[in-house]
């Protein structure tokens, strides 16, 4: 069964580039995308969502309150925030709901290590 990511972000353009950069890396996967945190929990509970990207600035709720938001619903599920904001009460706020941080601008490197620890967790999960 494909891996599908959800890809969270207000800016179409960041969520191509965020496609792009996971392509690289895992290129079976399948590629889901959402403009804000509704459509994003529209989008997961319609089912089939494994792993999920999500932009800390989005209008509405922020990355953060809608990775917690998902780890409720799906507690083993690999859950990124991605940002720009460097501070450490951000980075703190994300490791608080289990969330990975990755930094922007998203590149094949800053998502790396989350993706393919995410592969590794959802491989052993599906045994």
């Amino acid at each position: 069964m494909a891996t599908t990511v959800l890809i969270v972000d207000d800016s179409k353009l960041a969520r191509i580039v965020a496609g792009k950069a996971v392509a690289a890396l895992q290129p079976d996967w399948a590629r889901v995308e959402a403009g804000n945190a509704e459509e994003a929990m529209a989008r997961l509970d319609a089912g089939g969502i494994d792993l999920a990207l999500l932009d800390y600035n989005m209008p509405g709720k922020d990355g953060i309150t809608l990775a917690s938001e998902m780890r409720a619903l799906h507690p083993s599920m690999p859950i990124a925030v991605i940002t720009a904001n460097l501070q450490d009460e951000v980075i703190a706020r994300v490791r608080a709901v289990n969330a990975t941080f990755v930094p922007k601008p998203v590149t094949e490197e800053a998502l790396r290590g989350f993706v393919s620890g995410a592969a590794l967790r959802l491989r052993a999960a599906a045994r």
